[in-house]
């Protein structure tokens, strides 16, 4: 008889071997015809899927978005392992080494009795793998991906170029340069002969700034931003169900919106104190 071990870990084995089949020469042709840069943006597709589960506190609903996620693994895997690359067995293997290697307070001797010592163990086994993975010298920078959303990369660069000081002391100072960049941007955008290209470099500023201030406030920017377009979301319906539909709504003036607006913010405001 199975043990509950063995019972538990049956359904990842029969996903991966349904996977093999499906790109096996008798398997499906559209799974048979991709390839890693095809399935790449469904992954970054059912990610965001999970952000949208997880923020919507919808529970059945993340036990299927994990279940698409994991299967985008297993694709990549299943690829790899027909290109001779790696195979799933490996992804795991390697992924239980760094969970043992980066957790010596659990696995080791090392003494780590709050979060903030974790990370800071954390970053310095990072730092010697990367020293003794390297071939010459590499950037601080080089492993973040250029290809990641430009949101989280901001994020990420700023972080590792404060691991060497380079960063705003405080919150403060970055309110200072939020103002500074704006001023520039608007500085582009009353020139005498505008460059789209100049604007566009100045908002990037503008933006680049922001998300380091999320930082540095502890604020997940994606998750605000997230935040934020599901409450434009809530407000603008319900201008549309006050005004009477989305003609009605065409049909306002500015000021009339506006007023529809203030008065969706309102009772939202109200009904969450209620």
């Amino acid at each position: 008889m199975a043990s509950n071990d063995q019972k538990d870990k049956a359904p990842l084995a029969e996903a991966v071997a349904i996977m093999a089949r499906l790109r096996g020469p008798d398997g499906c042709p559209w799974d048979r015809e991709q390839t890693f840069d095809t399935i790449k943006r469904h992954t970054l597709e059912e990610t965001y899927e999970v952000f949208d589960a997880i923020e919507r506190r919808a529970w059945p609903e993340l036990k299927d978005e994990l279940g698409d996620l994991l299967l985008q693994v297993l694709f990549y895997a299943q690829m790899a392992a027909e290109a001779g690359y790696f195979d799933i067995d490996d992804v795991a293997a390697g992924l239980n080494a760094k969970l043992i290697r980066r957790h010596p307070h659990i696995f080791g001797d090392v003494k780590a009795e709050d979060a903030d010592t974790v990370l800071k163990n954390w970053d310095a086994i990072k730092r010697e793998e990367k020293k003794a993975s390297a071939v010459g010298e590499q950037s601080l920078l080089a492993d973040v991906p250029r290809t990641m959303p430009s949101m989280l990369e901001a994020g990420k660069l700023g972080s590792r170029a404060a691991k060497v000081g380079f960063d705003w002391p405080d919150a403060e100072g970055l309110f200072a340069k939020l103002d500074e960049e704006i001023g520039e941007l608007r500085a582009e955008l009353t020139a005498e002969t505008k460059k789209q290209d100049a604007i566009e470099g100045e908002l990037g500023d503008l933006l680049f700034t922001v998300v380091n201030l999320a930082r540095h406030l502890k604020v997940d920017p994606e998750s605000a931003l997230r935040a934020t377009n599901a409450k434009f979301r809530r407000r603008f319906s319900a201008m549309e169900r006050s005004a009477g539909g989305q003609d009605e709504l065409r049909a306002m003036s500015a000021d009339a919106l506006e007023d529809e607006w203030r008065r969706a913010k309102t009772d939202e405001i109200r009904d969450e104190k209620a």
